[in-house]
């Protein structure tokens, strides 16, 4: 019995007992057994008294009747119809009488949503038919069954249940299952009685509600095609009883190889003489269609059962089917429809080719299929190919139809014609070499003749990829349609019989309201995708794998939108958007004077089509690639594979969540996709117009007026006046056209909804920061009157006052209240307050401020400048509360120059104790925190009148001292720069007058007219004057007239005001402009004459007497270069990877070029200006400014600027006599050993994760040219900043290291490292000490050098040894867990001071007289003490003093081949010569103390290096040893 199957495995279920499952299966085959005595209807009362009874024996019923049911969950796809739609009858009312919860509801059909068997999709229909009414309870379920298709009934109630309501007119009755209209009279064949005629047999009857999905399915197989085809299908087929039915179905589902002759068997007793058409629609549709695996054993069984008639029934189903699957439309992707066609062409085959029967040419067509697929498209192509290929792989099977045949060659010709299309995509060209492989063919000696795009080779032919279209059709009314069914022959298209829908009702639910706004999208940059996922953290594999991050999903939704991005060929829609965007602009905007508005009209225009045509293409298949991307990266973070390893509920469980997530994120993935095409067509649309654009600026830029004449002439002459464009270009109603393009974008929020949404967020904003207070002042356990909570309490009622009005008065008092109040309570409560009522003061007001803050209220800008000024404007004592302020500046609430020009005015009186009071305690508040808030650089006016203040003395002058000696090592630490600092300040206040954008009214318009002018005059004097001394006085008096001369200020925003707008001009033109276009135009004109002009100010500034005139010029380049720098930083923030690092590294190179020319009036300030530019190129170093790196990298190199800063001290000293002296050091040295430093520094993050991009290992490769250039030109600079520069390379960048260390003085002639016999104590210059200009000790904390001074000179304490480790960790750098530069240093001092004893001892340095010291114990100490990491840290300290011949090479080579003799373990002597190892097996240059101290190694014997079996361990590893060894042999 069927019923059987729903009894539970007693030891599965100990716990229950044999009475509750047999009164549970009772009830079961009660329903199932087809008595109209007990039906669903009786089981569901039965459950819900279950329920509701207070017997707990009846729970417990209920609840094994339940699991039951949830059981058989996976058994549904081997259930009959019939007792599948009871069982779906029986599940959605149970959900309808509340017996089962919403969990186990929502759970089951959204894992049955997900299972590819239509059975699963039969019991969904069903139960949404049953409890319909329940949906409007459930809306997010809703959300997810619109994108399938129902009965008109269902769908309407998921239509609204949705927006949480029934649908209109709920109260008249609707069948759930709503059955086809019969036939017309008169289309009723005469033979039949008046009785309804037979209906198509049951499984195919499109009145089953089976489900039909509107986009591309996930994960299933959908046979709707074929379904609907076999509804329109109007021949009558006789079916067998419904208990044949289930006979059949159980015969398919217990086919076997084994048992198949007793099926045949059995299905011939089952089966009628007039029935058989009916079981080969069935085979054909719901078989071999989706059961690929089984079309042997299918084909097997239908001959066995020996039955002509029935196979040649089988074989026209089976071409009927494939006609009507590639007659389907195809306008929209189905991949459901190609994979049902790849089965059926297999099948094809397997009942043809592969039993030596012919496809006949009445029947179909393969070559002929093939030329038109490639005639009609892309999308053909993709139907076609595979089909054939499938058909085609069943001729290895037959005797005649295997290569070399005719027929079949002919056919493989076709393909190879296709195979040798250029752009042909890769998926097709991968199924043609499959077929190739499997037939045994080399794809390349097939030769063919051109028959794709020969007209005669379709001649005669029948279309197949279209439907034929009838003669005459007579298509009905539309009323008609709306009520009756009309048949229709088999060839008629399913277009002409289907009903057309009803238009929309004005109540009825629109498409869906977009989400996000075009701004909201950010294609570039960090802020991309990740904020805006919807991503649902309670679902099952989140709370099972917490592991599971936001970011693994952010990775997979970014993929997929690559993978969309491709996969709809997004350039060949680009292409025609761009094409008709630039013929319709050039048509109506060819009189347009104004190169603005024909930009951002085509802008427009093509951003609204393109993105239109995008979200056609992409939404479907989007879905797609995002959960399979989910699957994908699920798997691989759970370490499991998407075929093995698996569970069935991992396997769930990752479906589930795929499907949820892709279902929440299609949108946003869409909406992507759309910008990012949009972005790249703008692009090539701005460069295609970008020769018009250039012919307006430039007239416009002399003075004329933009026109064709020819076009004028047609216009006036030809063209009637109502058609006729105007002189002066569109009018503003025709403009109106364009601006509605940029207004409502496809697929994206209006403008208009856009504004009213931002209300609204700013209406949610208030919202949320009045329940945040409310809930504070509620939280008071205060009596009344109580201070703080009157000052909540009016703080709430403003926060309501600005929610009602929602303007920019309203949120000012708003945030002048909140400072106020938090700088009157918050200080006076820490003396007899309670720490409750501190909290709930700070954080009430803190959430107002960070309210206002958002984007979406105020902004950050605007609410930082306005506590600001309201701190300044404020006039009692409380405005020098410093724990407010360091709360203020910790959460970011100031304007931080601002504020730090204000309290220098206030610090510069001197007398003013308060403020010194203030800023001292403020400072120490600062430095309490673990990371610091603001660098020195942000708060440089107040340190710097600080320190004037200290070095005077007065009051508190003690803190004051004590402060600034905490701050000022860390500066001195990172910059290695003189030590005169008095330009600075002018440089900083340059890059905060950068970031200012309130200009008085005029002020722009007033300087680009001046620049203009002095363009004009540079280009007209060229050539003329060298000096150009006419035009700059000229250019003088017109500075003083538009009023740029009377103040800082003013001179201030001209300079920024000109530097931007040169930078906008430049960069657009050099942007959208060839080499050969800018190297021939005037790209690089406004850069070259703001630079003159800049020089020129500096040469002619302050001519009084020469020490003011220096002064007066360095300060005024130092301003000048800090406007540039500050508008380079906010310009690469705000463009980010559209950032054009050209326009400011020519500015910086030319006017550096200008400046350093030979001039006696700039003589006095060469220094003054190279350590200007240096501190400008700090300030924007590649930390800094990533995007400046290439240009940065450029201009340190610049063989002018590289001459300058690495010339000798003197230009009259000849290089031989500078070089001569040791120790003498080029002032600029330290400025460039910084550059490098900086240089260095941006390398170790990429080099520690290694991220090798392209970009990156192009920078690297000129990194490496440039220290090459160094160790040529200039190693003496190399020797004396080696170790500043080596602490700075990071540790595997290991030849970039050898570099630096391989320099000498040139004076010196380096012994040959192979020498035989080779003594360091014999070469000359062993005992000199090397220059090292770094102050190495500062790296040292002061409390750890007095300890390890201590030692080195008394051997105490005794416990120094062992807590050395721990200080080497104290700090870990980023990446290591041991602080590398504390570890150089101390290397260097211990080695430093060993040296000194040795020598003061009288002694030469060798292996004896290293031994037995205090500098020894410290250094094998560390040897054996530290870990395989801190090992390593500490052996490359030692070998970055292998240099040239020194006393420091000397003694740390004796170091390092006394630790390898003296190891008490080989772990240690592997270690070592893996360091040394590694620095030579990289290409040269190779430093000479590493030479020589591994030569010695490895030939000394004492070592016994090659007995070690680290030397052993891979053969590998012992040829390279013997190849050293034998290198070093014979060299020797």
């Amino acid at each position: 019995m069927w019923t059987d199957k729903l009894r539970l495995d007693g030891q599965d279920r100990d716990q229950e007992s044999a009475e509750l499952q047999e009164e549970a299966n009772e009830n079961y085959r009660k329903m199932y057994s087809g008595s109209n005595s007990f039906t669903v209807n009786n089981l569901i009362e039965v459950m819900q008294g279950y329920k509701e009874s207070a017997n707990k024996r009846d729970q417990e019923v209920l609840h094994v009747m339940i699991r039951m049911l949830l059981d058989e969950w996976r058994s549904f796809p081997q259930y009959p119809e019939n007792e599948l739609n009871k069982t779906g009858q029986l599940f959605g009312g149970l959900y309808e009488k509340d017996v089962i919860d919403f969990n186990i509801f929502s759970y089951t059909m959204s894992n049955s949503l997900k299972r590819p068997e239509p059975n699963y999709m039969m019991f969904v229909a069903e139960a949404l038919s049953r409890m319909k009414t329940r949906l409007k309870d459930l809306p997010a379920l809703c959300d997810t069954l619109k994108k399938f298709t129902f009965s008109p009934s269902v769908n309407e109630y998921i239509k609204y249940g949705a927006l949480g309501k029934d649908p209109p007119g709920v109260g008249e009755p609707q069948p759930p299952t709503p059955q086809p209209p019969p036939p017309l009279p008169q289309q009723q064949p005469p033979q039949q009685p008046p009785p309804p005629p037979p209906q198509p047999f049951r499984s195919l009857d499109t009145s089953i509600p089976l489900l039909k999905s509107n986009k591309i399915s996930i994960a299933q197989t959908n046979i709707n095609t074929l379904l609907q085809a076999n509804d329109l299908d109007t021949r009558s087929i006789v079916q067998p009883s419904e208990a044949a039915k289930d006979k059949i179905a159980f015969i398919f589902n217990n086919l076997s190889a084994i048992n198949f002759k007793q099926k045949c068997d059995e299905m011939k007793d089952i089966v009628k003489d007039d029935e058989w058409q009916w079981v080969s629609q069935y085979l054909v549709v719901k078989r071999v269609s989706t059961e690929h695996n089984f079309h042997t054993l299918y084909a097997n069984f239908i001959e066995s059962v020996d039955n002509q008639p029935f196979i040649h029934m089988v074989v026209r189903e089976t071409y009927r089917n494939i006609k009507v699957l590639l007659r389907a439309d195809k306008s929209s992707e189905d991949f459901s429809d190609r994979s049902l066609l790849k089965n059926l062409g297999h099948w094809l085959g397997l009942l043809t080719l592969g039993r030596n029967k012919p496809i006949l040419k009445e029947d179909m067509d393969l070559k002929a299929l093939l030329i038109e697929a490639y005639r009609k498209g892309h999308q053909e192509m993709l139907y076609a190919i595979p089909f054939v290929s499938k058909v085609l792989n069943s001729c290895p099977r037959s005797k005649f139809f295997r290569p070399p045949n005719p027929y079949v060659m002919g056919i493989m010709k076709v393909f190879m014609e296709i195979y040798s299309i250029e752009n042909l995509k890769m998926n097709l060209r991968f199924e043609i070499e499959v077929l190739c492989n499997h037939l045994e063919i080399n794809k390349d000696e097939i030769t063919f003749l051109p028959l794709l795009d020969d007209p005669r080779a379709l001649e005669g032919a029948e279309e197949q990829l279209s439907t034929p279209r009838p003669p005459e059709p007579i298509p009905p009314p539309v009323a008609a349609l709306s009520t009756t069914t009309t048949s229709s022959s088999v060839n008629e298209p399913p277009s002409v019989v289907a009903p057309t829908p009803p238009p929309m009702q004005p109540n009825q639910p629109g498409p869906p309201i977009p989400k996000y706004s075009y701004q909201d999208i950010r294609t570039r940059g960090n802020v991309g995708i990740e904020h805006l996922l919807e991503i649902n953290s309670n679902l099952p594999l989140f709370t099972a794998h917490p592991q599971l991050n936001r970011a693994f999903v952010c990775r997979a939704v970014e993929q997929a939108i690559v993978e969309a991005f491709h996969h709809m060929s997004a350039s060949r829609f680009m292409f025609i958007v761009i094409s008709t965007v630039e013929q319709v602009i050039k048509k109506d905007f060819v009189l347009e004077p104004d190169e603005n508005k024909v930009t951002q009209s085509a802008r427009n225009m093509l951003t609204a089509m393109l993105a239109g045509m995008v979200l056609i293409q992409c939404r479907e298949p989007i879905a797609h690639f995002i959960a399979t991307n989910l699957k994908r990266t699920f798997c691989t973070a759970l370490g499991l594979r998407m075929d093995q390893q698996m569970t069935q509920q991992q396997k769930e469980l990752m479906e589930e969540a795929a499907m949820v997530i892709a279902q929440e994120n299609t949108e946003l993935a869409c909406s992507f996709v759309q910008k990012l095409c949009c972005e790249r067509a703008i692009q090539e649309l701005d460069r295609r117009l970008l020769p018009d654009i250039e012919h307006r600026r430039t007239l416009r830029f002399e003075g004329k007026r933009y026109y064709d004449p020819q076009v004028l002439n047609y216009q006036l002459n030809k063209m009637p006046e109502e058609l006729r464009l105007r002189t002066a270009g569109p009018a503003a109603e025709q403009l109106v056209v364009y601006e509605e393009f940029g207004r409502n974008v496809p697929g994206f929020k209006s403008e208009r909804d856009r504004k009213s949404t931002l209300n609204n967020e700013l209406f949610d904003i208030y919202n949320k920061i009045y329940d945040e207070v409310e809930r504070h002042l509620t939280s008071l356990n205060v009596p009344p009157g109580n201070p703080v909570a009157t000052a909540i309490q009016n703080l709430r009622d403003l926060v309501s006052n600005a929610r009602t009005k929602l303007d920019v008065p309203s949120a000012t008092t708003l945030l002048q209240k909140t400072v106020e109040n938090l700088l009157r309570f918050y200080p006076t409560m820490s003396v007899g307050g309670t720490e409750e009522l501190r909290t709930h003061l700070r954080d009430s007001h803190l959430y107002v401020l960070r309210g206002l803050q958002d984007s979406r209220a105020r902004g950050a800008a605007w609410t930082n400048k306005n506590i600001t000024k309201i701190l300044i404007d404020m006039r009692d004592e409380t405005r020098w509360s410093p724990e407010v302020i360091a709360i203020l500046m910790r959460h970011r609430f100031l304007s931080i120059p601002l504020y730090d020009k204000y309290l220098a005015q206030g610090l510069e009186s001197g007398n003013n104790f308060a403020v010194v009071a203030f800023v001292a305690r403020l400072l120490k508040l600062m430095l309490a925190e673990e990371q610091p808030i603001y660098v020195e650089i942000d708060l440089y006016n107040t340190l710097e009148v600080l320190s004037q203040y200290a070095s005077l003395g007065g009051r508190y002058v003690d803190g004051v001292v004590e402060i600034l000696e905490q701050i000022r090592p860390t500066l001195v630490s990172e910059l290695i720069i003189p030590e005169n600092r008095m330009y600075l300040p002018m440089m900083q206040s340059g890059i905060c007058q950068a970031k200012e954008y309130d200009d008085p009214p005029g002020l722009p318009e007033k300087s680009d007219a001046l620049f203009r002018e002095w363009l004009n005059q540079f280009y007209a004097y060229m050539g003329r004057d060298p000096s150009y001394s006419k035009i700059y006085n000229s250019f003088m008096l017109s500075m003083n007239q538009y009023g740029f001369l009377k103040s800082d200020e003013h001179i201030s925003r001209f300079f920024r005001l000109c530097t931007e707008s040169c930078v906008e001009s430049a960069s657009r033109l050099a942007s959208n402009s060839s080499p050969e276009y800018r190297r021939n135009s005037s790209v690089y004109s406004y850069i070259d004459a703001f630079v003159k002009l800049i020089a020129l100010l500096v040469k002619n500034s302050g001519e009084n007497s020469s020490a003011t005139s220096a002064a007066m010029k360095t300060n005024l380049l130092n301003k000048v270069l800090g406007i540039i720098v500050g508008v380079l930083l906010q310009d690469h923030k705000l463009r980010q990877e559209n950032f054009h690092p050209m326009v400011y590294h020519r500015m910086l190179i030319m006017l550096y070029v200008e400046l350093s020319s030979p001039d006696p009036v700039l003589e006095p300030i060469v220094a003054n200006i190279n350590n200007a530019f240096t501190n400008a190129l700090h300030i924007v170093r590649p930390n800094i400014a990533p995007g400046f790196s290439f240009a940065w990298l450029e201009m340190i190199s610049h063989r002018v600027f590289f001459g300058k800063m690495l010339m000798p001290p003197s230009a009259r000293l000849r290089e031989e006599e500078a070089f001569a002296v040791p120790g003498r050091v080029v002032q600029s040295w330290p400025l460039y050993a910084q550059l490098l430093i900086n240089l260095f520094k941006f390398l170790d993050p990429f080099m520690r994760n290694m991220d090798i991009t392209k970009a990156f290992d192009k920078l690297f490769k000129g990194i490496l040219r440039v220290m090459l250039v160094l160790l040529h030109d200039c190693p003496e600079f190399l020797c004396e900043f080696h170790y500043p520069l080596c602490d700075a390379i990071p540790i595997n960048c290991i030849q970039l290291r050898n570099l630096v260390l391989s320099a000498f003085p040139r004076t010196m002639r380096l012994p040959d490292p192979f020498t035989p016999n080779l003594k360091l104590e014999g070469v000359a210059e062993i005992n000199a000490k090397p220059v090292i200009k770094a102050n190495y000790v500062q790296n040292i904390p002061p409390s750890f050098k007095q300890e390890l001074d201590a030692y080195m000179d008394t051997r105490t304490p005794v416990t120094f040894l062992s807590e050395l480790r721990g200080h080497l960790q104290q700090n870990p750098d980023t990446g290591s867990r041991y602080n590398v530069r504390l570890i150089n240093a101390v290397v260097l001092h211990v080695g430093t001071q060993a040296i000194d004893a040795i020598l003061n001892r009288g002694q030469v340095i060798s292996n004896s007289t290293i031994k037995h010291s205090s500098h020894m114990d410290i250094f094998q100490n560390l040897a054996v003490d530290l870990d395989t990491e801190g090992r390593y840290l500490f052996l490359n300290a030692i070998v970055n003093q292998l240099r040239y011949p020194n006393a420091h090479t000397n003694y740390f080579s004796c170091t390092l081949l006394y630790l390898f003799a003296e190891a008490n373990t080989e772990t240690i002597q592997e270690q070592i010569t893996r360091v040394l190892l590694e620095r030579l097996i990289v290409n040269r240059p190779h430093p000479w103390g590493l030479l020589v101290t591994f030569i010695e190694l490895i030939k000394n014997n004492q070592f016994q290096h090659t007995r070690h079996s680290f030397v052993h361990c891979s053969p590998e590893i012992e040829k390279l040893f013997e190849s050293v060894n034998r290198s070093c042999s014979r060299t020797m």
